[in-house]
């Protein structure tokens, strides 16, 4: 995806006509022109904006000149970065311009300025500021990729190895011929294992989707969010027969959606809740149809996220709150379960607080008929 950033430029001068002159010449599509008639609100403007292209300041300004400013803008780590050119209108016999060189000035430019040169000067320095913008993204988005392909190689040689290992194991005793009890009981532990390596390869493999493919294909189709609900709910009651989950549907639940993909996120949400919530309090799951034109999904539990971790929650291979090859999975389900939600065109939230974890799926009652949605 492109970069979106506007290329910001800061004007000081104590002349609001002055400054008016300068917006109307620099102004343009991308640029963000902030504006200040001293030297105290430049400063405070330079608190709240560090990635500024280019400042042009004005000499003569009462309470604290443009020199002066000048010293306190490169005396800061945030800001000694930002080109300064300085502009006035006193006389050349006053050798203003060398004071301004040695104040870290790029260039001083005495009034009247020549519109073309200004423009030409700046929009150098707004080239660079793109540029420098550009080269950022792709030095996070290679990063991100990087850190992608490392944790699948810790995948394949951590995570998958474990059940690899119990189905090898359990093999070996069955080949023993063991009685038919012992036997079967290893059977199980075979096909636990292998179903669990199935889920963390297809999970891999829809991360390869998400991020090499373009994006998840959807099946749309006429979809019923009540039968969704009630299969993915007894789905995930066997492997938890002690614990109580508790729902209600209420209003439309009819829609155009995939509703395999919809069971894999609301399989995850509630797995989770069932995993990580507080066993002495139910699972409670909301279908709620009454509203014409969306349909959402909530599911809560007892207990609380971390504040920390909430805003990584959707990211592919979360680290920090996971021991590797434990049976929760590969960190991938909420990564997914938010990319399937938003190739739906729909939202997914989390709050969590006061001893209470909740996540939302809102969800537009007919999704988009494109066959792939590109990930953002």
């Amino acid at each position: 995806m492109p970069h979106t950033d506007r290329i910001k430029c800061l004007l000081v001068d104590d002349i609001p006509e002055n400054l008016i002159a300068l917006e109307a010449l620099l102004q343009g599509d991308g640029i963000e022109i902030l504006k200040a008639q001293s030297g105290p609100e430049a400063l405070e403007l330079l608190l709240t904006h560090t990635d500024i292209a280019l400042a042009l300041l004005d000499v003569q300004m009462p309470e604290m000149n443009g020199f002066e400013l000048a010293e306190l803008i490169r005396g800061s780590e945030r800001t000694r970065h930002i080109p300064l050119i300085f502009i006035t209108a006193g006389s050349r016999a006053q050798n203003w311009q060398f004071r301004g060189y040695e104040s870290g000035a790029v260039d001083f430019l005495y009034k009247p300025i020549d519109p073309h040169m200004l423009t030409n000067k700046a929009n150098v320095f707004f080239e660079l500021q793109r540029r420098k913008q550009a080269q950022a993204q792709e030095l996070e988005e290679r990063t991100a990729a990087l850190r992608v392909n490392e944790m699948f190689m810790a995948v394949l040689s951590h995570d998958l190895r474990t059940p690899l290992m119990s189905i090898t194991a359990a093999a070996t005793v069955i080949k023993r011929q063991p009685d038919p009890e012992k036997a079967s009981a290893m059977a199980d532990r075979v096909l636990s294992s292998s179903q669990r390596m199935a889920r963390m390869i297809e999970d891999l493999l829809d991360v390869t989707r998400i991020r090499q493919a373009g994006g998840l294909a959807l099946q749309l189709g006429a979809a019923d969010m009540q039968a969704i609900v009630q299969r993915t709910l007894d789905e995930v009651q066997t492997g938890f027969p002690d614990r109580a989950i508790e729902s209600t549907l209420q209003g439309n639940l009819a829609g155009v959606w995939d509703s395999e993909r919809l069971c894999q996120v609301v399989t995850n949400i509630v797995g989770n809740a069932m995993h990580h919530g507080s066993a002495d309090r139910p699972v409670r799951v909301t279908a709620d149809g009454t509203r014409p034109q969306v349909v959402t999904v909530s599911v809560s539990n007892g207990g609380t996220i971390a504040p920390e971790l909430l805003p990584h929650l959707f990211n592919p291979f979360r680290g920090g709150e996971r021991a590797p090859g434990r049976n929760q999975g590969l960190g991938l389900g909420l990564f997914i379960a938010h990319q399937i939600v938003r190739a739906h065109r729909g939202s997914i939230q989390v709050q969590s607080q006061d001893g209470t974890t909740c996540f939302s799926v809102e969800l537009p009652r007919e999704s988009p008929p494109t066959e792939k949605w590109s990930q953002t």
